[in-house]
């Protein structure tokens, strides 16, 4: 489940921080900072482009809130730009340059936390561990399609708009990251079920 469906931002303070005040803008960052870097981090693995995403991020929010109509949650409009800017950095010829320098589809040798298994039971942390493995094994745009549609909620047709691509395109990412999830977690060596990640596979 999207952390950003538990923000709860009142609209006292959305529009003082559309009238310009900095109390607002700090009671918004306060209360979204977690769950948009969370976010960024889940798309983007290098933890210096993650950390410039997320200030650009905020910028954005802090510059643009008089733009945010009052139609649907506050926090889901605060993420649709997160994602915005991870996507266009994904789709940029500066992170295909830096896919070539590594030789490999993913930024980092370094493990992504993509789910948070401080709050599960110990019996599935070693899952949820194993999830995160596998996650980090495919592509980024690939893992950005898994996380933003079985996670995120968003639908084929909204994914494949934000790549400049088609919900087909969308769909068969996912498929074929299911596949290679289900190839990964079901080897006998990791003891691992797709029972434990119904929301992914």
């Amino acid at each position: 489940m999207s952390h950003f469906q538990g923000i709860e931002v009142a609209a006292e303070v959305v529009r003082a921080a559309q009238a310009g005040e900095a109390r607002a803008h700090e009671v918004i960052y306060l209360a979204c900072r977690r769950p948009i870097y969370s976010l960024i981090r889940r798309l983007v693995v290098r933890a210096a482009i993650a950390d410039e995403l997320f200030q650009e991020t905020f910028v954005e929010v802090l510059r643009n809130v008089g733009a945010y109509s009052g139609e649907g949650a506050f926090g889901g409009w605060v993420r649709s730009i997160a994602v915005s800017k991870c996507l266009m950095y994904l789709r940029s010829p500066w992170h295909r340059s830096l896919l070539y320098m590594d030789n490999d589809d993913d930024e980092s040798t370094a493990p992504v936390v993509l789910l948070d298994t401080a709050s599960h039971p110990d019996a599935q942390a070693a899952a949820s561990a194993d999830v995160e493995r596998a996650l980090a094994t495919l592509p980024a745009l690939t893992r950005s399609v898994v996380w933003l549609h079985d996670v995120e909620g968003y639908t084929h047709a909204e994914i494949g708009r934000l790549l400049g691509r088609t919900a087909s395109f969308s769909k068969s990412q996912l498929s074929r990251a299911h596949a290679r999830l289900r190839e990964l977690l079901e080897q006998p060596a990791e003891s691992s079920s797709c029972t434990h990640v119904s929301s992914i596979c």
